[in-house]
């Protein structure tokens, strides 16, 4: 069944540990870590036959691509191949489904398929996840493995990364999100490796920013200075922290600093402090412009800095460019911008460039960038380099950038294949997994300071012939905390991953997970399609809950024929209350909903949220409770609001049946349908019991005519209801 290629001593024996339990596979870039999932894929149909593969890769060139391999390496019908991304139709992925055996797929689209319940996965034998380094947070990757080993009948995962991180936590939740028994890694060092490892030489080329750039920098430096002095007169940093502030670190003290205007406290030492936070770090971002990318992109920042504080109220932006620092930082750039002076760094790549294809014209460069602005600035360089012949290869377009479409990309590294041009330039769409062979030098514009991405950047080149990368770096910058940072996280990486084979409970066999409500109880909820990114939904299907999704034009969540659910965040519950929003919901929900509820997520406080007087937000919580008659229900996290929904969900269903439709949403076409509906509405009535009483008095108008006697009648109609219809059909309007 596997055609046209013979697997290396070391693919086969990570293929034996692969069969045999969940594999998280560590090799280097170039090293064949497909070649295992198509060994693997191949065991598991003979196992299986009327299984599925199904191959997740994070971007659809690159699932594109591994359907290639397999169509190539596999003996079997094209049509039994399909590729799902989210250009193909959600009715589309569903037919196709049916009938394919090999499903490629970007993570997203199938994870919005299994939330739909389009698919099921429990045919699947082998899911794999490509580039699992992903498999984090809130990734799609974490759901679809949590949903695949709870639903399949003979699961089989495999991991495939060059690069799970250097963090030992990020690496065990990788493992624990994949259900991952064991691990197998490989490193250039390893005697089954070596022999197929081509030679890479390392090369860092070292610059020193100009005098001009200096001078500029020193009034940057200036500022920083200052806003720090004053952002430690509020006791928030000390002095020995002032010089060497990361900006994860200013991120975290403005974390804390919020978290405490959450609770209450808006003195002005707090809010002052987060205006200078806002200042120091734009000033920050220009600054690493200044020392890692270019005259061009700092004037082009700065110049963006400057239109936006003309129309904005954010008093930081004003201040910022009001500063006497940054006028002078922004009139030296300035005047370097229209003197086309180049940072030194450009200088010495166009240099590189020039000189590598004057030795060879066949030769072919990847430059990585970390943006956009500096792509655009190599490419217009490079371009009047004789024989060079750049290309930008960038992710998909952003607000006010350049960007490409996923066809555009897959053009565009098909061209670079073809030898049709030989410089790529890069950002890091470049970096992850795509298949680009025969590259020569890849050329680091900055250093960066990930594991992750260093390793994936230097794995371009090397893969089938010798191979060189160049690094460059300014001298007396951040650039060169970044290129030892990344050099000691690759080294950490590589001691975790050895230190996981057979520890921390690797060899065990992992257990289904039980849901939290039992299958037999079969509770559903119709959300709104527009909730999926909220992440209840999700955790309102690992709990078992069948979740029916639709455009709902009144409530985010219906639990019952007379029961709808409005759910909020504490901020855009705040927010709807100011903007009236939340008004004109409440009625929809009040008009169409016996029961409606308001559920808020999130633990701030609402009294601080927005700059509204107190008694404001208490007023039309008043108005909620008391003249809408809503119950306000407020949870803390997404877990917690899901388990709320399910517990009422039951009680609902346990009570008026599970037998509901979207009541207030469509009328009915049928003139039966209609019938069951206008009957449903009375109180407590609901569809089952609006089918008994249209059964036992043949029409509407027999129904309203009865008498509470008759009505009592009917199964599930006691007293208390029939009461209640009559008095809905028989007392006056007030």
């Amino acid at each position: 069944m596997l055609k046209s290629v013979a697997p290396r001593i070391y693919q086969q024996t990570i293929f034996n540990s692969c069969s045999q339990k969940n594999i998280l596979v560590v090799l280097p870039t170039g090293m064949g870590k497909t070649m295992i999932a198509l060994m693997l894929a191949i065991q598991r149909l003979k196992n299986f036959p009327n299984s599925k593969i199904l191959f997740l890769a994070p971007t659809k060139p690159l699932a594109e691509q591994h359907l290639n391999t397999f169509k190539k390496h596999i003996e079997m019908d094209e049509n039994r191949f399909v590729l799902f991304t989210g250009f193909v139709a959600p009715e589309k992925r569903e037919m196709l489904w049916k009938d394919a055996q090999f499903i490629f797929s970007t993570p997203q689209g199938l994870e919005n398929d299994l939330i739909s319940d389009r698919i099921n996965i429990e045919d699947v034998s082998l899911i794999v996840f490509d580039e699992c380094h992903r498999a984090t947070g809130d990734y799609s990757y974490v759901f679809v493995a949590k949903q695949y080993f709870n639903k399949a009948k003979h699961p089989r995962i495999l991991g495939l990364t060059a690069s799970p991180g250097s963090d030992m936590e990020k690496i065990k939740e990788i493992c624990n999100n994949l259900f991952i028994e064991g691990v197998e890694i490989r490193t250039d060092d390893d005697n089954d490796v070596k022999p197929y490892i081509q030679n890479v030489n390392m090369d860092w080329k070292y610059v020193n920013l100009s005098p001009p750039l200096k001078e500029t920098k020193k009034f940057m430096e200036d500022f920083l200075k200052d806003r720090m002095r004053r952002l430690k007169d509020f006791g928030y940093v000390n002095s020995a922290a002032i010089a060497n502030m990361s900006k994860k670190e200013l991120l975290g003290i403005q974390g804390r600093l919020h978290a405490e205007i959450a609770q209450g406290d808006k003195s002005f030492e707090i809010l002052k402090s987060i205006s200078l936070l806002a200042e120091i770090m734009k000033m920050s971002h220009a600054l690493e412009l200044l020392e890692t990318q270019g005259v061009a992109q700092l004037y082009n920042y700065f110049s963006r800095l400057e239109n936006e504080s003309a129309g904005t109220k954010v008093q930081a932006l004003k201040n910022l460019v009001a500063d006497a620092n940054f006028k002078s930082a922004f009139i030296k750039i300035s005047k370097l911008y229209e003197d086309k002076i180049e940072h030194p760094k450009l200088i010495e790549l166009q240099k590189i460039v020039g000189e590598e294809v004057n030795k060879n014209k066949n030769t072919k460069m990847i430059v990585f960038t970390q943006y956009r602005d500096s792509a655009v600035d190599i490419h217009d360089k490079l371009s009047k380099i004789q024989n060079v012949k750049p290309k930008i290869f960038v992710g998909q377009m952003k607000k006010g950038e350049t960007g490409l479409s996923q066809k555009d990309q897959i053009k565009i590294l098909n061209e670079f294949k073809n030898n049709e041009f030989n410089v790529l330039i890069s950002s890091s769409v470049g970096e992850e997994g795509l298949d680009i062979p025969q590259v020569d030098i890849v050329i680091f514009y900055e250093p960066i300071p990930s594991a992750i991405r260093t390793i994936q950047r230097k794995g371009r080149t090397g893969r089938l012939e010798k191979g060189r990368v160049i690094m460059l770096v300014t001298n007396d910058t951040r650039d060169i905390g970044y290129k030892w940072s990344a050099y000691h996280k690759e080294k950490r990486m590589y001691r975790n991953l050895e230190s996981l084979k057979g520890k921390i409970g690797f060899g065990m066999k992992p257990e289904k997970m039980l849901n939290s409500f039992s299958e037999d109880v079969n509770i559903k909820i119709f959300a709104d399609y527009r909730e999926k990114g909220s992440g209840v939904i999700k955790e309102l299907i690992e709990q078992g809950i069948s979740i029916k999704l639709d455009k709902l034009e009144v409530a985010d969540y219906i639990i019952s024929a007379r029961c709808g659910i409005e759910f909020k965040t504490v901020h855009d519950f705040v927010d709807s209350l100011i903007d009236g929003r939340l008004l004109e919901q409440l009625k929809n929900l009040k008009r169409n909903f016996e029961r409606p509820i308001i559920l808020v997520e999130g633990v701030e406080d609402i009294y601080s949220i927005r700059k509204v007087h107190p008694n404001a937000i208490r007023g039309m919580l008043a108005t909620i409770a008391v003249s809408y008659g809503i119950p306000i229900l407020q949870t803390k996290n997404k877990r917690e609001s899901a388990s709320l929904l399910a517990v009422m969900a039951k009680r609902e269903q346990e009570e008026t049946g599970k037998d509901f439709s979207l009541h207030g949403e469509k009328k009915p076409l049928s003139l039966k349908e209609q019938q069951e509906f206008v009957v449903s509405a009375l109180p407590n009535v609901g569809p089952i019991i609006a089918k008994d009483l249209l059964k036992e008095f043949k029409n509407v108008k027999n129904i309203v005519n009865a008498s509470e006697d008759e009505l009592q009648k009917v199964n599930k109609v006691g007293e208390k209801i029939a009461k209640q219809i009559k008095d809905v059909v028989e007392k006056d309007y007030i």
